[in-house]
């Protein structure tokens, strides 16, 4: 059984009260509580999260990466590994609010574009009809009471709640993506609803760039697109139907997702007892 001691507990402390961090700002963390140790490298990072995640799998949670598709950054939660909606959301919000923030994934995933966005207005016009039908057990003559009364009000409510808890997010264009958490939690949502994958990662294409022939379906991560054609010798062109792919606008230049950021005066880190690195290592 892997033990874990309090150089993982600053982790674990910092993301349950703060919420989902950067990678930059996770492995600040590491360091900062393994200063001791000869060995903070890559490896040992992994090794470090596979411990807590070893510990946390009893009780249904896991510390998870995910990428945020709208600016390509990695962070790290911890997350429910329960699949029911319900469970990772019912602490804190209505049967209404989740049938709702439901309802509104729902039609961002359904977004053609590949911008993986919707307006406000069109988020609180969005009916609660297919929702409640599975509230209701199936019989459509059967609403509940709280879905009659959900007003534009509510619904104006719970869009707010729910980009501050990060489940969506405000995009650049000033509308309503997917946050941070709904990307680390709800992967088996995107796979249920067969949501497009990303032709190079096979993770869900939800803000992702579009062949641009309109008969092909492969589409791309900006970011994914940066590393697949960021060497010139790498022909420009649709992997599926050999179409040239429109760089005009695509910044080839790929920032380096593991470089030092100075996060000792933003970061607060839980004192922690400091110790000698273990000779016995864990591999992840």
């Amino acid at each position: 059984m892997a033990i874990i001691d309090s150089r993982h507990h600053a982790l674990i402390q910092a993301l349950l009260a703060r919420g989902p961090l950067l990678e930059k700002e996770v492995k600040f963390i590491f360091k900062t509580v393994c200063e001791n140790n000869t060995d903070v490298s890559e490896r040992a990072f992994h090794e470090y999260i596979g411990r807590i995640n070893k510990e946390l799998d009893f009780v249904q949670f896991e510390a998870r990466a995910g990428r945020n598709q709208y600016d390509g950054e990695i962070y790290y939660g911890v997350v429910n590994k329960v699949a029911d909606e319900h469970a990772k959301l019912g602490t804190q919000y209505s049967l209404p609010q989740i049938a709702f923030f439901k309802a509104v994934i729902e039609t961002i995933l359904q977004d053609q574009s590949g911008k993986g966005q919707i307006s406000n207005i069109e988020a609180l016009n969005i009916r609660l009809d297919s929702q409640v039908k599975q509230e209701s057990q199936g019989d459509p003559g059967q609403v509940p009471s709280a879905f009659k009364q959900f007003s534009m009000a509510q619904k104006d409510k719970t869009l707010e709640d729910l980009l501050k808890n990060r489940w969506l997010c405000a995009t650049e264009e000033g509308k309503i993506g997917l946050g941070i958490r709904a990307f680390l939690e709800l992967r088996s949502l995107f796979k249920n609803l067969d949501v497009p994958f990303c032709d190079v990662c096979n993770e869900a294409g939800i803000k992702a760039e579009l062949c641009q022939n309109e008969e092909c379906s492969v589409r791309m991560h900006d970011y994914c697109l940066k590393r697949k054609f960021q060497r010139p010798q790498v022909a420009r062109v649709c992997p599926s139907c050999g179409v040239n792919w429109d760089c005009s606008g695509l910044n080839t230049e790929v920032p380096d997702l593991n470089e030092a950021m100075p996060y000792q005066d933003t970061l607060r880190i839980p004192h922690v007892a400091k110790r000698q690195r273990s000779s016995r290592g864990l591999r992840h």
